[in-house]
């Protein structure tokens, strides 16, 4: 396989989804404009949903966010990216990352996993440029420059994809994800969000990386505080929103994908919410 040393093109926004994505809804994606469709908790080491969805597509990168290093065998990983990459290279990003001490019985010297891992992608040939890093402290934001074409930070706000930027310097792709609930009754926005924060809030590196950025025992008691869910989960109309996603690029991000929680109104469609974001944000096509 040639040697690939060019940036992949993101995009200024793109989306993340944690479930299974129908591919009706991927063409629709990059109609609209989107540039990159992140899909999380990947499972199969195959990777045959995102093969399945570049296949459905014509210019939509194709992102992990994330391959568990630990449930998904590098050799197995190699071997996918590149049967992938044989037709898609120039479209597909492959996000690694460590996961969470919480829900891993095999998480031990997780920093030390991720460079062996990073190993050995190098050894089978995964291209530094087309590899992506799961991060959100200093040291594994500097992994992430040093090994990887971008860092994925997850549940964040702008202050730290600011931070992150001083970190990775100038030549790493930023890409962090932001949660976007299109509701502009702050109780309606809390009952579509709050059970995705208490989820986060269970976690120790989040809660962690959420004590670097000047929170504490009071914005996590309760299901997490006022202060805190306006921080991690923007909500609003989509003029506020897209002002927030903005927030991020202005901040140093070359790229925000947005997962977008429950719909629009009690419609829990999302294509409805992507669409009316698309036009606000100016990239729809």
């Amino acid at each position: 396989m040639a040697e690939i040393t060019d940036k992949i093109d993101l995009g200024a926004v793109g989306v993340w989804r944690h479930e299974k994505t129908d591919p009706e809804l991927a063409v629709a994606l990059e109609g609209l404009g989107y540039g990159t469709l992140w899909l999380g908790n990947v499972t199969d080491p195959e990777l045959t949903e995102v093969e399945r969805l570049l296949d459905a597509t014509e210019r939509l990168v194709l992102a992990t966010g994330i391959v568990n290093i630990w449930s998904n065998p590098a050799e197995d990983i190699v071997r996918s990216y590149r049967r992938i990459a044989e037709r898609h290279a120039d479209r597909f990003l492959l996000g690694i990352g460590a996961g969470h001490r919480e829900m891993t019985q095999e998480f031990v010297r997780p920093y030390q996993a991720l460079n062996d891992y990073l190993d050995a992608l190098d050894a089978g040939g995964v291209p530094v440029a087309r590899r992506a890093l799961a991060a959100l402290g200093p040291r594994v934001l500097r992994l992430a420059a040093d090994r990887s074409a971008a860092a994925h930070p997850y549940l964040v706000t702008p202050e730290h994809t600011r931070k992150a930027r001083e970190i990775i310097g100038a030549g790493t792709l930023l890409a962090p994800e932001q949660k976007v609930v299109l509701e502009t009754d702050r109780s309606r926005a809390r009952a579509k969000g709050d059970g995705t924060l208490a989820l986060y809030l269970g976690l120790s590196n989040y809660v962690a990386n959420l004590r670097r950025l000047g929170f504490d025992d009071t914005d996590f008691a309760d299901g997490g505080s006022d202060r805190l869910f306006d921080a991690l989960i923007l909500h609003g109309g989509t003029a506020e929103v897209a002002e927030g996603l903005r927030a991020h690029l202005e901040a140093g991000a070359d790229h925000v994908t947005l997962q977008l929680l429950g719909g629009t109104g009690d419609d829990p469609d999302p294509l409805p919410g992507y669409r009316a974001l698309a036009e606000e944000l100016g990239i729809a096509d």
